[in-house]
């Protein structure tokens, strides 16, 4: 049964203009983003620094004025931000209390050797444990990110299959699953990648039980509109874009050719903010990231 607060998250999701931003660094990935936003690798010393320097970026977007449930449907978050507070509350208990912002968790622990063109998920062996977390820090959905490389029918297939099979798992724990598949932009073989994609994703949709949604989050597509069949698919809640490596102006003239497509930028979102900036510049840099994802989201 779902709680009153699921269900006006679900409402939000499902009837409010914005977009979902993607603040789920993880391990790997949080050196790149801590330096693009100017605190060198030198600043900080081993893991436990690094996340806290993470979580201090992390607060400071979160935190500003112009980060809220205006033009902000959701927010995904990475475990240790999941597991830190921000001004008292739980990271997630703060997104939606104070800011109206849905949260979700990433539960991926990474992909696997590429095989067949694709890079499956690693195992997930706690993910018992880390569903249960999430339900008890009232956040509603969770994410897992794999990709395609190559145009491979089998690879893709396996690569959904698996997609799809976790994703049941985070339904029967009563969460709602973003599904990520994300496609190599730079992938020579892009567009027949999305077809075989598109084509998998409607087949494993009619395994789902009619009072089942998912969400998709996907690279924005070569083909204008590719994916408007699984954006009016009943059991398809939003299909959201990945930015993928694109400059936000790319990311967002992309997404305004892709109708009912919202976005669910990591990157793209945080371009352009520094450390190193006063609160005021900090502020008028994100006022504008967020207003131009967000039209671009409206179309």
């Amino acid at each position: 049964m779902a709680s009153q607060a699921q269900l006006n998250m679900l409402a939000k999701i499902n009837n409010q203009n914005g977009f979902i931003a993607a603040l789920d660094q993880s391990g790997g990935s949080t050196p790149k983003a801590l330096g693009l936003y100017g605190v060198q690798e030198s600043e900080y010393q081993g893991d436990t620094e690094m996340f806290t320097q993470v979580h201090a970026m992390r607060t400071r977007i979160i935190t500003s004025s112009v980060f809220n449930g205006e033009r902000v449907l959701g927010a995904i978050l990475f475990e240790d931000t999941l597991d830190r507070d921000i001004l008292g509350q739980s990271t997630s208990s703060y997104l939606w209390n104070v800011k109206q912002v849905v949260p979700f968790l990433k539960v991926d622990k990474g992909l696997e050797a590429e095989v067949n063109g694709t890079q499956l998920l690693k195992a997930i062996p706690d993910l018992d444990n880390l569903l249960a977390k999430a339900n008890a820090q009232n956040v509603f959905g969770t994410k897992m990110r794999s990709v395609v490389k190559l145009a491979n029918a089998q690879g893709v297939d396996d690569l959904i299959e698996q997609q799809f099979a976790v994703a049941k798992k985070i339904l029967a724990a009563g969460l709602m699953p973003i599904i990520e598949p994300e496609v190599d932009i730079h992938s020579l073989e892009k567009a027949a990648a999305e077809a075989l994609l598109k084509a998998s994703i409607l087949k494993h949709l009619e395994y789902l039980a009619n009072d089942q949604q998912v969400m998709l989050k996907l690279t924005l597509p070569e083909v204008a509109n590719f994916y408007q069949d699984l954006v009016k698919h009943p059991k398809v809640l939003k299909v959201v874009a990945l930015s993928g490596g694109y400059s936000r102006e790319e990311a967002n003239h992309r997404l305004t050719e892709n109708n009912g497509m919202i976005a669910s930028f990591s990157r793209a979102l945080s371009e352009g903010l520094s450390a190193k900036q006063s609160d005021a510049e900090f502020d008028t840099t994100m006022d504008s990231s967020i207003e131009s994802i967000y039209q671009a989201s409206k179309s």
